[in-house]
């Protein structure tokens, strides 16, 4: 993953940022990117299931195709209109346990390039698979506060 893309991206959100859909807050979308790339190099172990046909589908839909990742899509374990609550101190120190999650994801496919990893909706990805889930998801959350 471009961690140096992503950190000319995060320059332009800032903690009063606006959201142009969904109810995150700037803190909020930096964190939950934060969790997903976690989850993606096993710092967040998430246990391993046999996803449904539907999240097959769903998988298959979004991972093999030019389709954009969805608005309204609940992340797994949250409610509608749920946020988490916040981990870091502010904006910045968001931002920055961000970059450096990506780095550490960047090193622990490149220690390992055949790991793969569960992710909590979509089951087992290789490092191919979350290198096509992370740019649609981090577009997402950039064009929801108008960074992308």
């Amino acid at each position: 993953m471009e961690s140096k893309l992503i950190e000319k991206k995060l320059k332009n959100l800032k903690a009063d940022t606006m959201a142009q859909f969904g109810i995150m807050t700037p803190q909020h979308m930096v964190e939950h990117l934060t969790i997903t790339v976690k989850i993606a190099y096993n710092r967040i172990n998430i246990p391993e299931f046999e996803p449904s046909e539907k999240q097959k589908f769903q998988k298959r839909a979004l991972l093999d195709s030019d389709m954009d990742f969805p608005r309204g899509v609940v992340a797994p374990g949250m409610n509608a209109g749920d946020l988490m609550p916040l981990r870091s101190a502010n904006l910045d120190e968001a931002k920055q346990q961000l970059i450096d999650s990506i780095t550490a994801y960047n090193a622990f496919f490149e220690s390992d390039t055949k790991a793969t990893t569960v992710h909590p909706r979509f089951g087992m990805l290789t490092y191919a698979e979350w290198e096509r889930f992370h740019p649609k998801h981090f577009a997402h959350h950039f064009k929801q506060f108008g960074i992308w």
